[in-house]
């Protein structure tokens, strides 16, 4: 099959519109058009909704798929969600006898009853009469079973009747004369609540006592504090009122018959809480068994269902992993009300092992109105199990209320806080007024750029803040409804397979024929007409740039644990991000919200994950998601300069109620992403998606901030899921899976290290006479091999713990104990101070230093100990810390009467000072060598870590690369090590000289030399790929007999390693390897004609 043409260009401009416009336009210009999609594999079988359907496109190309893909004895891969499929496995049908579960009989019930009626009697409070009628309605009328009565004294079960009858009265006395019974009842070990509800409808307002028991008892669950749930609907009306029955809840805290099994235990019979043990049926523990198995080999639900012999009640059964879908219980209740649908039973189980299973007793209503109004159970049972999936991601969308009530659909409501999540980031743009103010200016003056920048920040901040944006698009719920119809048009695929019903096309599909699709003009016009001011129209067509923006997603992938989307990023504004990029991915979960961003389509950057302390923290680090991430992307460009792959990164924000949800956030990340880059092989699993991109992508992912050890865990995962790339997908992974820890061998330190030793050299200053001021201490990777590796007087220390002071010097024997323990220097001995120094942590206050002054707050002094002038540095290193750390308004504190209080600076972390700041200071005299040329060392490691994956076959990786259980460590892994090393060190010397000899010779500040360096590598390395040098095969195999690593040549010959590695990474060897070399010895502005004496 032919591949698309490639999509539409977006434009290059911000999403600021004015309403007015011609049709289709934004800040003047056209959205961009969508390509007309095709069918993925053959083309047979239903087509999707109104010219919809396709999945992913394949290249004969790519010699990794085509040699996977291939093989026969290959099998699907397990998913990370698992989808049950009708007719399928053994417990499909349950008998109608067998109601799941069975509570032991409560011997002295009788008893209890009785002293129950006694006691009422004597308080009363209500007519004798009435004693014996309500007693027995509350016993056998409400659906409780034996358990609440065995556990609950004779005094509550008193209480909780008054209480009911209570309720009955003020009902009377209203003029409405509506029945309100609200009861609960919390003790240490077990709750009950009692509320009364109409079947088949969510209750927006009163107590709602299931969001209560959600972020109570289950949210928090953990092995050893967990809770089960039963609930039960009484099976009759209330008296004198047809409409509403009693809810009952009730609570109790796991009695686990073995609270510490291994977490992959998957026995029943030993993770099984006491009471479920002791109350399921055989039938309900087999089927709890399956899903738990399943489960545990898996990172997102396990969805089932089963029919109930005789009868139209449906049993919906759900297990995941504890604390993966915060407030899932409760919006299970809006999902299956949304179809008008009740429940009799509800059971929430926890497992000792960590797993929480849901079991839902699902039946229709049985009025002439909703039977008309609404699906069948038989239909809409199957949307539910595949909506739950959707749920899972996010279980409490910012537009839940809208679900609830039925305003709008699930797929609605969560396509709506998807495209909330898009505008915060792309609304908040600066407009055409900035783009004039900065034309005005004169951004080489620091005062005018200073002033920009303040502008900037303020621009952003008090534009459209998050709570305003939901405001506006919670308004229009028609609107929201328009513009799903119009994303899901295009997205959404009807397919065919086992997982579907012959007979009955999904609801999704069905809603997509009846509700008519707006065309571009009329969705305009319609935002246009509808929106009440200039402000609610922006946000509103800001949806629409979002839906053109949509190259791929797995919204409608039948299963999915978080939401991606791969978006054409050509509709960023020039003038903000002058830097193109390649792709652009955005993640959503309950639990974060992230992007992947690269500059090429052969990439590589860290995935970091960014906690916040606190919800103004989290305000501003939402903020500027985007903007980080592309500045840190955008640098590892110009790092990259070297190597094959172009510069990419991804950022995860926590979300501020999940701070400790770092590892699932992570895992929800990888995996959505590998939805957009796998083609789908397990029909009802994985169904094909729509790419309108239509290129085969291949990632290449790195550790950095809170991800270094998740890393196996995302390679490991990749192979489960199929991926033929897999041992090239993550570097910075466990030498056991053929990685070369950075860490380990100083890998980034030694690219650092090379320009602060160049220093030295070029002046002949000998290192013990520098007096040193570091940033990141001992615990952290650059932190700690810069000690190591160093010989100056380290005078100051600041790392994530506070401050280390030592005129004198610290002990260096001290500093090198902490670096290789790898702690921070809050264990520092402080018997080796000298009376000079001193340490202040961050959580002390009024501390006196012994010059006599008092630090009232560590925190704050922590922060900006490196803009203080008291003490004296000549070399700074900064290998840890914030960026922006110094900017404008703060780098003035490091210049005194127009010279710069430290002369050396070599900025080993990344984006640590502006670069405005940078040009300050060198103009001020420092020698400073900035972070995408020193801080390099990582990723060529990394780089030739990913060259060995690909070039091995997976046996050799194991023998060659691959670290034995025993720690026995393969004689080629220790050579190739090396020769990482010296790789490291050669190239940063290169660019070092370079830089140094281009400043001698033009007086061009250093930071604007480097970057001069990147642009001409990263330009004469793309004219490179595509020139017809590339087809001349004997310069080809000459470049690259060059640039490969020599053992790998030795070891696997040039030959093979041609077959083995895909051309487009074979390209970029050829380009980066010539356009490097050739730089660093001409410069970045050669003759014409330089390039034919290389």
């Amino acid at each position: 099959m032919s591949s698309p043409a490639p999509s539409t260009p977006l434009g290059d401009e911000s999403i600021s519109i004015t309403p007015g416009t011609p049709e289709g336009s934004v800040n003047g210009h056209s959205l961009p058009g969508r390509l007309n999609p095709k069918l993925y594999a053959n083309g047979e079988g239903p087509t999707s909704g109104v010219g919809t359907p396709i999945g992913f496109q394949r290249f004969p190309h790519n010699k990794l798929l085509d040699h996977v893909i291939g093989q026969t004895q290959r099998h699907p891969s397990p998913q990370p969600t698992h989808l049950g499929i009708p007719g399928g496995g053994q417990h499909r049908i349950l008998s109608e006898e067998d109601p799941g579960y069975v509570a032991a009989k409560f011997e002295g019930k009788q008893k209890q009853m009785e002293q129950v009626m006694d006691q009422l009697e004597e308080k009363g409070f209500f007519p004798s009469d009435f004693v014996i009628s309500e007693t027995t309605w509350f016993y056998n009328m409400l659906g409780i079973d034996d358990t609440y009565f065995q556990t609950e004294t004779v005094d509550a079960i008193v209480t909780q009747i008054l209480s009911l009858y209570a309720a009955k009265v003020a009902a009377y006395a209203r003029d409405d004369k509506k029945l309100e019974i609200r009861l609960d009842k919390e003790a240490e070990d077990h709750a009950v609540y009692i509320d009364t509800s109409k079947p088949g409808v969510s209750t927006i307002e009163g107590p709602r006592y299931e969001q209560r028991i959600d972020e109570k008892y289950i949210n928090g669950s953990t092995h050893n504090n967990s809770y089960r749930v039963e609930t039960f609907r009484s099976p009759t009306t209330l008296p004198g009122d047809s409409e509403q029955q009693l809810r009952c809840y009730f609570v109790y805290k796991c009695q686990f018959a073995n609270p510490n099994p291994d977490p992959n235990e998957t026995n029943i019979d030993i993770i099984g809480e006491k009471r479920f043990l002791q109350k399921a049926t055989a039938n309900t523990k087999a089927i709890y068994q399956e899903l738990i198995t399943n489960a545990v080999g898996r990172s997102g639900p396990v969805i089932e269902m089963y029919e109930i012999e005789g009868s139209r009640e449906k049993r919906l059964v759900i297990a995941y992993r504890q604390g993966s879908a915060m407030g899932l219980f409760s919006a299970l209740s809006d999902l299956y009300h949304y179809y008008r649908l009740t429940s009799s039973r509800k059971y929430l189980e926890n497992f000792s092992n960590g797993i929480s299973v849901i079991s839902l007793y699902l039946r229709p209503l049985k009025t002439p109105e909703i039977t008309a109004k609404y699906p069948p159970i038989e239909a809409a049972i199957h949307q539910i199990m595949k909506e739950v999936s959707l749920l899972y991601c996010i279980p409490q969308n910012r537009f839940q209320g809208h679900f609830a009530s039925g305003r709008l659909s699930l797929q609605e409501t969560i396509y709506a806080h998807c495209a909330w999540v898009f505008v915060q980031q792309f609304l908040n743009r600066l407009g055409s007024e900035y783009t004039s103010l900065v034309a005005l200016l004169d951004s080489n003056n620091s005062v005018h750029a200073e002033l920009l920048s303040k502008i900037k920040k303020r621009l952003r901040t008090e534009t459209f803040t998050s709570d305003y944006i939901f405001e506006i698009i919670n308004n229009y719920p028609g609107l929201i409804h328009k513009l799903y119809l119009d994303f899901a048009n295009t997205h959404y695929v009807r397919s065919s397979g086992p997982a579907e019903d012959d007979f009955l096309p999904t609801l999704s599909y069905l809603r997509l024929q009846v509700d008519e699709v707006l065309e571009g003009p009329k969705l305009k016009e319609l935002i246009s007409s509808t929106a009440v001011n200039e402000h609610d129209e922006m946000v509103m067509t800001a949806f629409r740039v979002f839906n053109s923006s949509i190259l791929k997603t797995n919204f409608f992938t039948p299963t999915k644990v978080a939401l991606s989307f791969r978006l054409n990023p050509s509709f960023l504004p020039e003038h903000e991000y002058p830097q193109h990029l390649y792709g652009m991915f955005l993640v959503i979960s309950s639990e974060f919200r992230g992007f992947h961003l690269r500059f090429r389509d052969i990439a590589r950057g860290g995935i970091r994950i960014v906690k916040s302390r606190n919800k103004e923290a989290y305000g501003i680090n939402a903020r500027s998601l985007f903007d980080e991430n592309y500045n840190l992307a955008n640098t590892q460009q110009r790092k990259n300069k070297d190597i094959p792959e172009g510069g990419a990164k991804g950022v995860i924000l926590l979300d501020v109620n999940h701070q400790d949800k770092a590892r699932v956030a992570f895992e929800k990340y990888i995996d959505s992403i590998l939805d957009l880059l796998l083609p789908p092989v397990s029909p009802g699993i994985k169904d094909p998606i729509v790419d309108l991109h239509g290129h085969d992508e291949i990632l290449f992912m790195g550790p950095d901030e809170n991800t270094a050890e998740l890393v196996d865990w995302a390679t490991e995962h990749a192979r489960k899921r199929g991926a033929p790339w897999w041992k090239s997908f993550f570097t910075g992974k466990s030498p056991k899976l053929g990685g070369i820890p950075h860490d380990t061998y100083g890998m980034t330190t030694l690219s650092v290290r090379q320009y602060v030793l160049g220093i030295y050299r070029k002046l002949k200053i000998d290192p013990s006479t520098i007096r040193k001021l570091q940033t990141g201490g001992p615990d952290g990777d650059l932190g700690s091999n810069e000690i190591l590796l160093s010989n100056e007087k380290n005078v100051a220390i600041v790392d994530g713990s506070g401050v280390i002071v030592d005129p004198q010097g610290l002990d260096h024997a001290e500093l090198v104990r902490l670096a290789k323990k790898r702690v921070t220097i809050s264990e520092f001995d402080l018997s080796k101070l000298s009376p000079e120094g001193y340490r202040v942590l961050v959580d002390e206050n009024n501390v006196k230093l012994p010059s006599g002054e008092v630090v009232h707050n560590g925190m704050i002094f922590r922060n900006t100990y490196h803009l203080r002038k008291d003490q004296t540095f000549d070399m700074f290193v900064p290998c840890g810390g914030r960026p922006e750390s110094i900017d404008l308004s703060t780098v003035s504190k490091l210049i005194e009467g127009g010279k710069s209080v430290i002369p050396y600076m070599v900025e080993g972390a990344n984006l640590f000072i502006t670069q405005d700041s940078k040009l300050r200071l060198e103009k001020a005299g420092t020698i400073l060598y900035k972070d995408a040329s020193a801080n390099k060392g990582g990723v060529t490691s990394s780089s030739l870590e990913v060259l060995a994956s690909l070039s091995f076959d997976d046996k050799e990786f194991v023998e060659h690369m691959c670290v034995r259980e025993d720690g026995t460590v393969p004689e080629f892994y220790q050579a190739y090590v090396k020769e990482v090393q010296e790789t490291i060190k050669s190239n940063a010397t290169l660019e070092f000289e370079a830089i140094w000899r281009e400043h001698e010779q033009s007086g061009i500040l250093r930071s604007v030399l480097s970057d001069r360096l990147s642009n001409a590598i990263t330009k004469l390395d793309e004219e490179l790929q595509k020139a017809e040098l590339w087809e001349n095969m004997e310069l080809r195999r000459s470049v690259l007999q060059d640039a490969l690593p020599n053992l790998l040549l030795k070891q696997i010959g040039l030959d093979t390693i041609l077959q083995r590695v895909p051309d487009n990474y074979l390209r970029a060897i050829f380009g980066s390897y010539l356009a490097s070399r050739f730089v660093y010895q001409y410069g970045s502005n050669p003759g014409q004609f330089s390039f034919f004496d290389l």
